[in-house]
């Protein structure tokens, strides 16, 4: 609905008619991102839709269930379409290896477990796609992500969305503040995807019923292993898999094909108690394994840390705050002590298992659901 006043904020935030308030939309060809684009249209928001083209087209077109390939594609074309707005494609193939798939590969080489999404948002969609949003004149670039941004007395800030099962507070920690002032997630105070599949439905859009994305858009049926070989040739070169103390328990086809925390596939039979993956050494070839118990810690080392917080990060000897260090998992009490304006050593209250260097570690207010920020673990 057109607003008279100027003084009158418009759903995005703005003091002006949602005819005169141009917002990118981030299309990636699923429901999420449709909803949002097909909602802003019908409130008349000069609406234009983006599509990144992140790895090769004709390989891409062979692979179902992940975001960006060749049908997502079409899918998004078609909801312009539908929805009367322009839609444009960009390659962004060069910036996508080499923000995201090769320091993929050679974090996995290096023994940790990266998270590709985390970087993805980083580097290309909150970088050079909201580049692209301004040199495109937008006032905001608008995302179909479970996340709410709300304003708060020191500016906008970010926030768990209000439906906890779909809430991608953990892939999104790294948004900086100048970031966050151009961006808005119009689908974070939804209560369930069950409501972004009605409103999916309600604007006729074909996609109402596809499937959510499964795995990591180049990573096909999450075979990590097949994707390095493919990246390093020469990767999978096999080793020893050794105990704690170092002795020779059997061998295996490459370090690639392990992770920490694994127990199933290891090939060591006959012992009578499991073994788990409880660290990968790529510089000697060895899978070292051991009991459950040594999969456990309570500190965790963290760096490039990105924050959020009202007052500087290390304005303050410690923060008590709540943190998550994996997607799956629900935030833990910890306490954070500072080394520096980047880095931190989070103590956890209670120990936990499979703390992996690659992963994230994101900081959580005690209450309230607010993100403040995060950083990547590191072997220490």
């Amino acid at each position: 609905m057109a607003l008279d006043r100027p003084d009158t904020l418009n759903s995005l935030g703005f003091a002006k008619p949602p005819s005169q308030t141009r917002v990118v939309v981030a299309m990636s060809g699923g429901v999420d991102s449709s909803v949002v684009a097909a909602r802003l249209a019908e409130e008349g928001y000069d609406v234009v839709g983006v599509t990144l083209q992140l790895y090769d087209h004709g390989a891409a077109l062979a692979k179902k269930g992940a975001c960006c390939a060749g049908r997502d594609i079409h899918d998004a074309r078609r909801v312009a379409e539908e929805m009367g707005f322009p839609h444009y494609v960009l390659d962004y193939e060069n910036a996508f290896r080499e923000a995201v798939i090769d320091e993929f590969a050679d974090s996995y080489l290096a023994g940790a477990t990266p998270v590709p999404c985390i970087r993805c948002n980083e580097r290309v969609k909150f970088k050079d796609l909201l580049g692209t949003a301004r040199d495109l004149d937008a006032d905001c670039m608008a995302t179909g992500h479970y996340i709410q941004r709300k304003m708060g007395p020191n500016g906008a800030e970010l926030h768990c969305a209000a439906d906890a099962a779909r809430d991608q507070s953990y892939f999104l920690f790294s948004t900086t503040r100048e970031q966050l002032d151009f961006l808005r997630f119009p689908l974070g105070h939804l209560a369930s995807k069950a409501e972004t599949r009605a409103l999916a439905a309600k604007y006729g859009l074909g996609v109402a019923d596809k499937p959510d994305s499964q795995d990591i858009c180049f990573v096909p049926n999450g075979n990590y292993a097949a994707v390095i070989e493919k990246l390093r040739p020469g990767a999978a070169d096999p080793g020893e898999i050794v105990d704690m103390d170092g002795n020779v328990l059997g061998a295996h086809r490459g370090v690639i094909h392990y992770t920490i925390g694994q127990r199933r596939g290891l090939g060591i039979g006959g012992l009578e108690d499991p073994l788990y993956v409880v660290r990968l050494d790529p510089a000697t070839r060895r899978v070292v394994v051991g009991p459950k118990e040594a999969l456990t810690t309570r500190t965790v080392p963290v760096r490039e840390i990105n924050w959020l917080g009202d007052a500087p990060f290390d304005s303050r000897a410690e923060w008590p705050l709540s943190v998550k260090i994996r997607s799956t998992r629900p935030p833990r009490e910890a306490t954070i002590r500072p080394v520096s304006a980047t880095e931190a050593e989070v103590e956890l209250l209670v120990a936990e298992e499979g703390v992996s260097p690659g992963q994230a570690c994101v900081f959580y207010a005690p209450e309230g659901g607010r993100i403040l920020g995060g950083g990547w673990i590191h072997k220490g």
